[in-house]
């Protein structure tokens, strides 16, 4: 398969107006403006955020003008086309505090030297009220309101506020004000991406694309979300990202091998083969582990984080797979608190729930409680999920 046609539709769910006539521009040699938007609204990325980072990464490679932009404008709106509700408002400074680990977790993937990196305050900050007025005055809220989640927020009675109408307008002026050709963003941007597309039309009677992105599925086999602790996130440790997906379903493995990694679809179909007949599915699993491993971190990490998760997991050795755990010796503190120092959770809600749920033991007792104390002695080991063993010290 020919690199544009990989491209245009490896993990790709929709190319607006039509796959066929982006492709006779990306072959005319032509030199097209390609951006992907992130709004800093937290301050991790994960594997499924990955997947557009790549494709970026691709134009870049093939010579096209790419923009990494950095929505700290729009951020202070916030994006609810995923949303049940409105989005809390952030200050400048929190935006700016997101920010600065996202980048160097991008650099995992994107070589910002060949990448520009612009941030849409430059240019929405100083839009009068008379320019925003005449902006909105190609768009309807009929549209806006007929989208699936607003029209249920609206008939449940949840409150739609007045400044989201305005969102897609801005990323629509994004796309104007740096002569867009593509974008690309998940099937969830498409509303507002098609906002760029009408604002192009209309003031530059200009044709521009949209590309949208497939999901990258959870652990679990739910949505990808830090919130139900099944995201594996670029700052992972090469052991837990490993030990993560190995927890993947099985029927995810392809999935995560043409979204999650940079594998050539004829060494994926490969893969696809060897399961189709009958081949234990855990080790084309740990080949999955390996790769993922060795891109995001490197192939001495992946060669060591899959000899200690065969001796942790296979051969029952958890010593290889301890880490240090500093409490006072002798003190008593709720578990909850404990976890939550250890860094194995992203929240002290993500502690609660493993408690309730069973999944964490404190020598040879498993707790339910999550604001039970343990006593802290030398030795002792916590076991927090399945993958991560910490002893006291």
């Amino acid at each position: 398969m020919q690199t544009i046609d990989e491209l245009l539709m490896r993990g790709v769910a929709n190319i607006i107006p039509n796959r066929e006539a982006l492709k006779n521009e990306l072959e005319s040699g032509k030199k097209l403006n390609i951006y992907l938007g992130i709004d800093p609204t937290s301050t991790q990325i994960h594997l499924g955020h990955a997947f557009p980072l790549r494709q970026l990464q691709k134009f870049a490679n093939m010579g096209h003008h790419v923009t990494f932009l950095i929505g700290d404008f729009t951020s202070l709106i916030g994006d609810t086309s995923d949303k049940e509700s409105e989005r809390p408002v952030l200050t400048s400074e929190q935006i700016e505090e997101n920010f600065k680990t996202y980048k160097k977790q991008a650099e995992k993937i994107l070589d910002f030297s060949k990448i520009t990196v612009k941030h849409n305050s430059e240019w929405l900050s100083k839009l009068t009220f008379t320019d925003i007025v005449k902006l909105c005055q190609h768009f309807s809220v009929g549209d806006f309101i007929s989208r699936e989640l607003i029209k249920k927020r609206l008939n449940s009675g949840t409150r739609v506020g007045l400044h989201e109408v305005l969102y897609p307008v801005m990323q629509g002026y994004d796309s104007y004000f740096m002569d867009t050709d593509l974008q690309l963003g998940g099937t969830d941007q498409t509303f507002n991406m098609q906002a760029g597309r009408t604002l192009q039309k209309i003031l530059r009677n200009k044709e521009s694309f949209v590309m949208t992105n497939e999901f990258l599925t959870g652990t679990d086999g739910r949505k990808m979300s830090k919130t139900w602790g099944n995201a594996i996130w670029l700052t992972d440790a090469p052991d837990d990202m490993f030990g993560k997906i190995m927890s993947v379903q099985d029927n995810l493995i392809l999935e995560y091998f043409l979204l999650g990694t940079s594998l050539p679809i004829e060494e994926i179909k490969e893969k696809e083969t060897r399961l189709q007949k009958g081949e234990n599915p855990m080790q084309i699993k740990k080949e999955l582990a390996f790769e993922i491993v060795k891109e995001l971190h490197s192939q001495t990490d992946a060669e060591q984080a899959q000899e200690n998760f065969e001796q942790v997991f296979q051969k029952r050795d958890v010593t290889v797979a301890l880490q240090p755990l500093k409490l006072k010796l002798g003190t008593k503190q709720p578990l909850v608190d404990v976890i939550a120092q250890t860094k194995a959770v992203s929240s002290k809600s993500e502690a609660r729930r493993l408690i309730e749920q069973g999944a964490v033991e404190y020598g040879d007792e498993k707790i339910t409680d999550p604001m039970q104390t343990i006593k802290a002695e030398k030795g002792k080991i916590l076991k927090i999920g399945k993958r991560s063993f910490f002893e006291v010290q």
